[in-house]
C-alpha cells in the first residue's frame, strides 16, 4: 500500500517512546513522593519508562496476532469501510488483503461484541490480539471473550488514572494562572476555587473527547497529531525547566545533557506543528482541511462520509479549533523558550544569582528499630 504521509509531521505523533512531556508533568508531583534519596531517582524514572516499552512491545505482538485484514476492519474508519461487514470485506479486498465477512462476524461473536469495524484508537484491536494470545495459553476459543473484556478493563483503568493525574496537575497549573486575574481563585485549600477549576478543566478536555467520538470521519486523525503536538512540546518545556535547574546548581558542563534534546526536539515539533496548522496538504493541515470542507459546502456537495450537513459545520469548525489549540501551544512554548534563555544568559553572566531551593534532608524511619 502507499501512505503518502510526510515524515516530519509523523514524528510528533511518537508521544512517549523516547521523551514524554505529559510523563515530566505528572512526574514532577507524583515521582518525588516515591524517592527516599536524589539516587533513587534513576530507578524509578528510567524504570518506569522501561516498564512502559514493555507495554508497547506487548501492543505491537498484539498487533501481529492479528490478520492485516482484520487488523483495518477494525481500525480503519466507518467512512472507509461503510457500516457492514460485507462493505469492510470489499474495501479491505480493494487495499489488497482478504478478510470475509463470515470471520468479521464470527470474531465479533467470540468477544461478545456485537460489531468491531471501525472502532478505532487502537485500545479494541490490542484487546482482540492480547485476547487471541491469552486464549490459546488458557481456556482455548471459549475463553475468548473473558480475555478480550480482560484486556478492555486493564485499559479502561490504565486510562482513568492517567486523566486523573492529568486533570489533578492542570487543575493546579489552572488556578495557578487564574489568580493573575482573581487572587482567591489560586487558593488550592479553598473548596469553590477547586471545584471551579476542576469543572473547567474537565469541560476543556471533554470537549476533545467528545470532538474525538462525533467526528464522522473519525476524531483520532486530528486529535492524535494534536496530542503529539502537545506532548513534545510539554517536554521542551520541561527540558527549560531541567536547564535552568542545572545552571542554577553552578553545573554548568552538565547542561547540555537537556540542551541538546531541547534543541531537537523544539526544532522537531515547531516545523511539525507549523506544517500540521499551514501545510496546503488538505490531507495535512487543519487549515486546508477546514477550507476543502467550506468548498464543499459551498458547492452543496458532502464529502465521503459525511451524511448531513450538521456533520460537516461540526468538523469545519473542529479543524479551526485544532489549528487554533496549535498555534497557542506553538506561542505558549516559544514564550517559554525565550524566557528561559534569557534566565540562562543572566546566570552565566553572573547577572542571576546561581541557589538552590532544595529542602535539607531531614532524618526518617520507615519501621521501628531503623
Amino acid at each position: 500500500m502507499n501512505f503518502p504521509i510526510p515524515l516530519l509531521p509523523q514524528s510528533i505523533t511518537i508521544a512517549c517512546g523516547s521523551i514524554s512531556g505529559f510523563h515530566a508533568l505528572i512526574a514532577s508531583g507524583t515521582t518525588p513522593k516515591l524517592l527516599d534519596r536524589e539516587s533513587d531517582a534513576r530507578l524509578v524514572g528510567y524504570g518506569a519508562m522501561l516498564v512502559e516499552s514493555f507495554v508497547a512491545v506487548m501492543a505491537l505482538i498484539a498487533a501481529c496476532a492479528l490478520t492485516p485484514g482484520v487488523y483495518f476492519a477494525i481500525n480503519a474508519p466507518a467512512s472507509a469501510l461503510g457500516g457492514t461487514t460485507q462493505s469492510a470485506a470489499a474495501a479491505i479486498a480493494a487495499w489488497g488483503f482478504v478478510v470475509s465477512p463470515a470471520e468479521l462476524d464470527a470474531l465479533a461473536r467470540q468477544v461478545g461484541e456485537a460489531s468491531l469495524l471501525s472502532r478505532t484508537g487502537g485500545a479494541p484491536s490490542l484487546a482482540v490480539g492480547m485476547a487471541h494470545i491469552f486464549s490459546r495459553l488458557l481456556g482455548g476459543s471459549g475463553a475468548m471473550a473473558l480475555w478480550y473484556h480482560f484486556a478492555i478493563m486493564f485499559e479502561a483503568l490504565f486510562i482513568l488514572t492517567t486523566l486523573d493525574a492529568g486533570t489533578r496537575v492542570g487543575r493546579f497549573m489552572l488556578q495557578d494562572l487564574g489568580r493573575h486575574v482573581w487572587a482567591p481563585f489560586g487558593r488550592s485549600a479553598w473548596t469553590p476555587a477547586v471545584l471551579m477549576s476542576s469543572a473547567l478543566f474537565v469541560a476543556m478536555w471533554g470537549h476533545f473527547l467528545w470532538q474525538g467520538v462525533s467526528d464522522p470521519l473519525g476524531g483520532i486523525n486530528s486529535l492524535w497529531p494534536l496530542f503529539g503536538i502537545s506532548n513534545q512540546l510539554l517536554a521542551a518545556v520541561a527540558l527549560c525547566v531541567g536547564t535552568t535547574v542545572i545552571l542554577r546548581r553552578a553545573h554548568a558542563r552538565y547542561a547540555l545533557v537537556t540542551l541538546a534534546p531541547l534543541a531537537f526536539i523544539t526544532m522537531v515539533t515547531m516545523t511539525a506543528g507549523w506544517q500540521k496548522i499551514m501545510s496546503p496538504d488538505r490531507k495535512l493541515g487543519f487549515i486546508a482541511h477546514a477550507r476543502s470542507l467550506e468548498a464543499a459546502r459551498a458547492a452543496g456537495t458532502l464529502p465521503p462520509g459525511v451524511k448531513s450537513a450538521a456533520d460537516l459545520g461540526r468538523m469545519i469548525f473542529n479543524d479551526y479549533l485544532d489549528a487554533a489549540v496549535a498555534a497557542f501551544f506553538l506561542a505558549a512554548v516559544l514564550v517559554v523558550i525565550a524566557a528561559s534563555a534569557r534566565e540562562w544568559w543572566a546566570i552565566l553572566q553572573r547577572r542571576s544569582t546561581i541557589h538552590s531551593t532544595e529542602v535539607p534532608a531531614t532524618a526518617h524511619s520507615f519501621a521501628a528499630g531503623d
